[in-house]
């Protein structure tokens, strides 16, 4: 933040904007993902069709296809990362089976759903933007979408805080709120879930900065029987970025220090051994510098907090073979 608060992101964006639609003059890595996101409808130029390929053998998920009408609890927007990182995946399987044990009918859009444009306007390009936004705009106005919960919080602030300037309206939630609430309301036993963990969380720019969510994600993995919570040297308001924000996710840094490996650094000292994380982009760059600090996973695991919960979960059902 400015100390004499000057408001200085939105006249970096217009910069940024005027480099990128006027001058053309913009990181070569980006053009890539304008490509990709304007010809593919996502960073990573891979096929829409395999939107849903995440969902493999779980049973119950409805795809909505077309005009097909919403009538569920919720819409769940995976996201990019969500459909196609192999990491984040497991996520979204993750959240699915936690939404399912609570009772919450879900619909997902699979190749119906494009990237919300956040890439592109936070690096500039304004036109994609647009593009993306108002195509996404029309699917889910023309399905009658009301409510929608997705753990990225790129994608949380664009839905719920700038797809409203283009008539697109909706009760927007992240996980962490979501899951925060299914457990107070009982919807999911916590009763046997447990971890004897040190466990970090690493707190989100667009989650916590933007939007003043941090302690949903602490709720969460706090309502953990045996789990110590521990701080960062830098965390909550004061927290510091992974370095994917800004568009920076697709483009490479060369100078200095990759921002990721100072976090990285930074939480492996709090002695955890599991840092949690609540954004897709976060839980790449987090677990690749830990990995980088030749860290393996059986020492610290690295993980949305979705995941640490399932696995809690999952392990209080696990009966105990007597020998």
């Amino acid at each position: 933040n400015c100390p004499v608060n000057i408001e200085i992101l939105d006249k970096i964006l217009d910069m940024r904007r005027y480099l990128s639609l006027m001058e053309s003059d913009f990181p070569s890595e980006l053009g890539a993902a304008y490509r990709s996101m304007e010809n593919s409808g996502n960073p990573w130029g891979l096929s829409q069709s395999e939107r849903a390929d995440w969902v493999g053998d779980l049973e119950g998920i409805e795809v909505l296809d077309g005009g097909d009408p919403f009538d569920a609890d919720y819409l769940y927007w995976v996201g990019c990362a969500g459909s196609f990182d192999d990491k984040n995946k497991k996520v979204s399987r993750a959240m699915a089976m936690l939404m399912q044990r609570a009772g919450l009918s879900f619909s997902i859009l699979g190749p119906s759903e494009m990237c919300t444009g956040d890439p592109a306007r936070r690096s500039g390009n304004e036109y994609i933007f647009q593009m993306l936004a108002m195509q996404n705009v029309e699917t889910l106005d023309g399905m009658g979408v009301k409510k929608i919960v997705t753990q990225c919080p790129h994608c949380f602030n664009t839905l719920a805080n700038e797809y409203p300037q283009l008539g697109g309206h909706y009760d927007v939630v992240h996980h962490s709120q979501l899951l925060e609430w299914l457990i107070a309301e009982g919807r999911l036993d916590m009763s046997e879930a447990r971890l004897e963990e040190r466990i970090v969380y690493h707190d989100s720019c667009f989650l916590g900065r933007h939007n003043d969510v941090y302690e949903s994600p602490r709720n969460v993995i706090g309502s953990l029987a045996g789990v110590e919570i521990v701080e960062a040297e830098r965390q909550g308001t004061k927290g510091m970025c992974c370095g994917a924000g800004g568009g920076r996710m697709f483009m490479e840094e060369h100078i200095g220090k990759n921002i990721n490996v100072e976090r990285s650094q930074e939480l492996l000292a709090t002695g955890a051994g599991r840092i949690a994380t609540a954004c897709p982009f976060c839980y790449i760059m987090i677990d690749d510098g830990v990995r980088g600090e030749g860290v393996d996973d059986s020492d610290v695991k690295v993980g949305d907090i979705a995941l640490h919960l399932l696995e809690a979960l999952e392990a209080a059902e696990t009966p105990v073979e007597i020998v």
